[in-house]
């Protein structure tokens, strides 16, 4: 590959890892800031676990119009808006006056950020066709990174600050952006419907679903049960350490089987969950927090290795959007679910929450292993290893 171009290929990998990043940041900033809102607000557990749940409701509908856009071509467009949006939810939610302004303000950003995660995902694919894995998990390593990003904002204490600095990190993207050059050889995406219906989609969906409940347990649950023992500060440290765990078992996850990640990762998040409830000792919670952290990190690789393997890159658009709303369920019915499980039985059963979604999907595997339905294409990872890897 000429110098060029390879150069030109690394900017723009930057670019996108840049934003997804930031993106990220605005998922696991309200973890940390949980227990102020409670503090100033007196919301009891349930309608703080709906202030965290209104993101990724949010998220589906920004998910749709980014899903539209990129089919007509406009995946830069669809990053653009989401970043705007984003400005524009995070500094009222860093200004709001009551619990409706910070529901109404964390509603944009989460209609924000599904039009980013959107169009920078189908972004990848248009740059790197046949080359779709490897560097979507380089777009997730970057998901993970942000992920460390939202707790140490977090822990700059209380809710102006860290929403205002922010909103100084999204304000930093929109130039990027602007200048992202045009893909050498664009790849057409098409919506087609009928990947829906096949086995492997729906595996890799419930797949999703999974991982994405560990992250909305950690963001819209837990920070409750850890503030009985941690400050504000203590919480955003202990996130931060867990997203480096995240980031590292994506990163490794990617090496391996995608169903192996999946096992392995499953395992680890309803374990995880389950002694972070139990238990009320801090040394407990970081036992418990290692194993959420690899557990997310590899489900989530696993969960896209497995989509990959389901759906080629150019039919992909309706299947991103669905497996994306997917996943965005997992993380809204997490805050909510768990948040009725601590009010009805206490933080001790939280870990039912997780277990119900692992059941799912070892059903969904031993349907798509009696029915294999996938569009084989270069460069998909294998059902029984891992694709070809650029470098």
């Amino acid at each position: 590959m000429p110098r060029a171009s390879t150069d030109r290929s690394r900017t723009v990998l930057a670019i996108l890892v840049a934003v997804a990043a930031t993106d990220a940041s605005g998922y696991s900033i309200i973890g940390p800031v949980l227990p102020h809102v409670q503090a100033t607000t007196g919301a009891s557990v349930t309608v703080l676990s709906l202030l965290a749940a209104c993101f990724p409701l949010a998220m589906l509908g920004g998910l749709v119009l980014a899903g539209r856009l990129a089919h007509a071509g406009r995946t830069r467009s669809a990053i653009l808006v989401g970043l705007v949006l984003l400005i524009i939810g995070t500094v009222a939610f860093a200004l709001a006056s009551s619990l409706w302004l910070l529901f109404a303000a964390r509603s944009v950003m989460g209609f924000g950020s599904g039009c980013v995660w959107i169009g920078l995902t189908l972004r990848t694919l248009e740059y790197w066709p046949g080359h779709e894995y490897v560097q979507m998990s380089r777009i997730f390593a970057g998901y993970s990174v942000g992920s460390l990003v939202g707790p140490a904002l977090a822990a700059l204490g209380g809710v102006r600050l860290p929403f205002l600095a922010y909103a100084v990190l999204l304000v930093a993207c929109v130039p990027v952006v602007l200048v992202l050059p045009e893909p050498a050889v664009r790849q057409e995406l098409h919506r087609d419907r009928t990947v829906l219906r096949t086995s492997g989609f729906w595996f890799a969906a419930l797949a999703i679903l999974l991982a994405m409940i560990a992250f909305g347990t950690l963001d819209g649950v837990l920070p409750l049960h850890f503030a009985t023992r941690l400050s504000q500060a203590q919480i955003g440290v202990a996130y931060t350490l867990t997203g480096l765990l995240v980031a590292a078992a994506a990163a490794a996850a990617g090496r391996v089987r995608p169903r192996a990640a999946l096992l392995v990762g499953g395992t680890g998040t309803v374990l995880g969950i389950s002694l972070a409830g139990a238990t009320g000792t801090v040394l407990a919670w970081a036992l418990a927090l290692v194993l959420v952290g690899l557990g997310a990190g590899g489900a989530e690789t696993g969960a896209t290795g497995v989509l990959l393997q389901a759906v080629p890159s150019e039919r992909i658009v309706s299947a991103m959007v669905v497996w994306s709303q997917v996943g965005m369920l997992g993380y809204l019915i997490a805050p909510v679910l768990g948040g009725q499980v601590v009010a009805h039985f206490g933080f001790a059963w939280l870990g039912l929450v997780p277990l119900a979604a692992a059941a799912a999907v070892v059903v969904a595997a031993a349907a798509a292993h009696r029915s294999p339905e996938r569009a084989a294409r270069p460069g998909a990872p294998q059902p029984d290893g891992v694709g070809p890897r650029a470098g």
